[in-house]
């Protein structure tokens, strides 16, 4: 209810209706984005712990994978989905720092919460936010590495620190994976002068429950999971001739209503006669192209099977769009829409064709392909949760090749990083003093819980790990000293090999810091329906600000 002037009250908003203003709905936002962040942060690193998933269906996830638990939490309160949305464009950028972005969302909100109550405002705390994250992003700028596409041991390292904290087997099993991540990116990279460009779309993950691990292959073309179309059609071709048809080889409705009379047996025969001929006419055009092997977007009428079989031609009928984009990069064939325009120079090329028998399951093989510009890692594991983690395994390292092959840089892992910007910020801050110098302190105080979180994980002091880890910064060489968590030390980062790519930690960043101001700038929240149980709106407790030590 409201009230004019002439004391008459007027309804706004529905009954039912919740409505949080001013401090107490920056307190509600503050300590959801903050207990999101929290269910997250013991995943960080490779002593990170799993989450355990069940959803309605009783469907179990194991992982701790920051997307994949965000993602599948199914959250309601809207500061909780900004939260999540940070998690999926770091994942759809970057391919991997999932949970360093949002622990580092959560932390920052979490220090604003004291600012805001120092009488701080949102304004002054949003725009010494961002200074924070330009200055942080000039200083990581300034103490990254270079690498190149050419440099294996570099890569191999970033892939196996960026599937690190993955439960899926042995070190040396990682390494695999490692190899494999490493030999896709090679494979799709398009390179122009100096500049290299790699689209992860095209690098194909297929999986399959059945066998081990180690049994996880590279495929130098594409896995399609369909099988041949018919029985008599030869089942392995080599030195493949393939035809990609966007069209249905039947006979298709017309698009305006039309009725056929028929009224003898005669005109039946004469009307199936030239169906059939119609679907022989589609056939042999194929035949004459000299395709033996043609993926179909649409359907294959049964007359049409049989005339390719007796061609021996290999046909796979409904393949997914995608699945033909990547045919059509692995093979060099183009995609056709009539098969009036189907020419020899269409065609692609793969050394092998060939139809297998994989967990029960036939599956069409297409590899052996000259130079493919899109490739397929054949992901096998013993049950499906552990065929999923693979997968979220290769989807980080992928990423993480990608992001470093394309910006050409890398940090030191292992909180070193977060250790020497935040040195550098406070620093910063003295400089630029106002209200804005507590923000961007505050920005540095947020950037510790990476190494904090990693020396908790270890089972290390965590108040004194940070000392030392600052004593050790502060000098002129110490900028690579991070958390050794498998000596549960303090430990040159470069030695091991523990490095990241840049371009991970600047998203991570860019996208807490966002997420942040979005929501320090809300200072009304409205919600039209009310979902019962005590709290504000979406259904969240109406608590405090989080503590200093949560």
């Amino acid at each position: 209810m409201a009230e004019n002037q002439l004391g008459q009250q007027y309804m706004i908003l529905p009954e039912g209706a919740s409505r949080l203003l001013g401090k107490e709905a920056q307190r509600t936002n503050i300590a959801v984005g903050y207990a999101v962040a929290s269910i997250v942060r013991t995943t960080l690193g490779p002593k990170g712990m799993d989450k355990m998933l069940v959803s309605e269906l009783g469907d179990i996830i194991i992982t701790n994978d920051g997307a994949t638990i965000l993602q599948e939490m199914n959250v309601e309160h809207p500061i909780a989905k900004i939260m999540v949305e940070i998690a999926k464009t770091q994942d759809k950028e970057v391919g991997d720092g999932t949970t360093s972005a949002v622990i580092i969302a959560g932390e920052l909100l979490k220090n604003a919460g004291s600012l805001l109550e120092q009488g701080i405002p949102p304004a002054a705390i949003i725009k010494g936010y961002e200074m924070a994250r330009q200055k942080s992003t000039e200083i990581l700028e300034g103490i990254a590495g270079k690498i190149d596409i050419n440099d294996h041991d570099k890569l191999l390292k970033i892939a196996l620190i960026a599937m690190g904290s993955k439960n899926i087997g042995s070190m040396d099993t990682k390494k695999l994976l490692a190899k494999l991540a490493l030999q896709a990116i090679e494979q799709v990279a398009e390179k122009s002068g100096n500049k290299v460009t790699i689209d992860r779309d095209f690098i194909k993950l297929e999986k399959k429950e059945g066998g081990s691990i180690e049994e996880t292959t590279f495929i130098n073309g594409v896995l399609i999971d369909k099988e041949v179309s018919h029985p008599g059609m030869p089942k392995s071709i080599k030195n493949a001739s393939i035809a990609l048809l966007d069209v249905a080889l039947e006979i298709e409705k017309t698009e305006t209503d039309a009725r056929i009379e028929i009224t003898s047996p005669e005109q039946m025969q004469s009307f199936l006669a030239q169906e059939e001929k119609m679907l022989k006419a589609m056939a042999d055009k194929i035949a004459k192209s000299k395709a033996n092997v043609v993926f179909v977007q649409k359907g294959i009428d049964d007359v049409a099977q049989h005339y390719l079989a007796k061609a021996g031609i290999m046909a796979v009928r409904r393949a997914k769009k995608s699945d033909m984009e990547k045919l059509a990069k692995a093979t060099g064939a183009r995609l056709v829409t009539s098969l009036d325009d189907l020419t020899p120079a269409d065609l692609g090329f793969a050394g092998m064709v060939e139809e297998r028998k994989i967990s029960g399951e036939q599956m069409v093989f297409v590899e052996k392909c000259k130079d493919p510009k899109s490739v397929t890692i054949f992901v096998r594991g013993g049950a499906k949760q552990t065929v999923d983690e693979v997968e979220r395994a290769l989807t980080d390292s992928l990423g993480a090749l990608a992001s470093t092959a394309e910006s050409g840089k890398y940090v030191t892992g292992g909180g070193s990083t977060e250790i020497d910007v935040a040195l550098k910020l406070r620093d910063y801050a003295t400089d630029v003093g106002g209200r804005e110098q507590l923000a961007i302190q505050a920005f540095a105080d947020a950037l510790e819980v990476v190494p904090k979180t990693l020396a908790d994980s270890s089972g290390m002091d965590a108040i004194d790990t940070l000392v030392q880890l600052r004593s050790k910064h502060k000098g002129a060489s110490g900028k690579v000293y991070g958390i050794d968590v498998y000596t549960n030390s303090i430990a040159d980062m470069e030695k091991p090999g523990v490095i990241e790519p840049l371009k991970v930690k600047l998203q991570a960043l860019s996208s807490a810091t966002e997420a942040s101001a979005a929501i320090l700038r809300i200072d009304d929240m409205i919600s039209s329906k009310g979902r019962g149980g005590g709290g504000g709106p979406g259904g969240m407790p109406q608590g405090g600000m989080p503590g200093a030590e949560d």
